[in-house]
């Protein structure tokens, strides 16, 4: 195990072990609030983890008794200059962007409270465990702003009326309402919220890494496309795939009922 980042001060914790890097926001005063400086140092994480090629899976979780409590709304409101804001929304939005387009999955670690842009940090993420005790809202509307980017994600995690109705009341759902509604994979009692994490970065650990990289940026590519396109787009991915060193690996493995020894990277 190794980790980095480790003082006190620094805003996001990294802790590497077997594959799995935890980045770990580490404002637990301000239930890690996303100010700008917040964001700047996950930005310089997941760019860091996302070309390490020890690195399999990343996971996001939160110090002290939150996960994320959205952005720092003491840090916005003491800037009047609309350049700052849109800077801002704009940096949060690049975060967003680069979980999705990071080659290993990221998953969510959720406790405590999930709100606003740390609720958009959530539906970002590729997957998410969260433990009986996390809460989840897009709470902006409360204090009369909409909360308009995380509404991007929300919108393409829930359907359309359990978005709407989390973005219009800014009311708090539950972690099996979350679940429920997609927002959320799993839910377990806090005691066992590591070792659900560590269950699923096991099984993607296992896997191979060619696979999943090439399966993940399909995945988002696809999203947009029409229906023709999509299943174009992805039987060439497929085929490319086929092609590879460790799907005949995984293959001839399979068949002859032995281990596969992965390659690709």
């Amino acid at each position: 195990m190794s980790v980095t980042a480790h003082a006190e001060d620094a805003l996001v914790l990294r802790q590497d072990e077997a594959g799995v890097a935890t980045l770990t926001l580490n404002r637990p005063k301000q239930y890690n609030a996303l100010s700008q400086a917040m964001l700047g140092a996950l930005q310089t994480a997941l760019d860091t983890v996302g070309v390490d090629p020890a690195i399999r899976v990343v996971v996001i979780a939160g110090a002290g008794a939150a996960f994320c409590a959205g952005h720092d709304l003491k840090e916005m409101r003491s800037q009047t200059d609309p350049v700052f804001h849109r800077a801002l929304f704009a940096q949060c939005g690049q975060v967003m962007l680069t979980i999705n387009r990071l080659p290993q999955p990221v998953i969510a670690r959720i406790h405590g409270i999930a709100t606003a842009a740390g609720c958009q940090l959530v539906a970002a993420c590729d997957l998410a465990v969260a433990s009986e005790n996390a809460r989840f809202a897009t709470s902006g509307i409360n204090v009369g702003l909409f909360c308009a980017t995380p509404g991007v994600a929300l919108s393409r995690n829930l359907g359309r009326k359990p978005a709407l109705e989390l973005l219009l009341t800014g009311e708090f759902i539950d972690a099996p309402t979350a679940a429920q509604q997609g927002l959320i994979n799993r839910v377990v009692p806090l005691e066992q919220l590591d070792a659900a994490i560590e269950q699923l970065t096991d099984s993607i650990c296992a896997k191979s890494a060619l696979a999943i990289r090439m399966g993940k940026e399909l995945f988002y590519r696809q999203l947009s496309m029409s229906l023709e396109d999509a299943y174009a787009c992805a039987s060439e991915v497929m085929a490319c795939n086929m092609n590879s060193e460790d799907a005949r690996e995984g293959i001839d493995a399979f068949i002859t009922k032995r281990k596969p020894v992965w390659k690709g990277c």
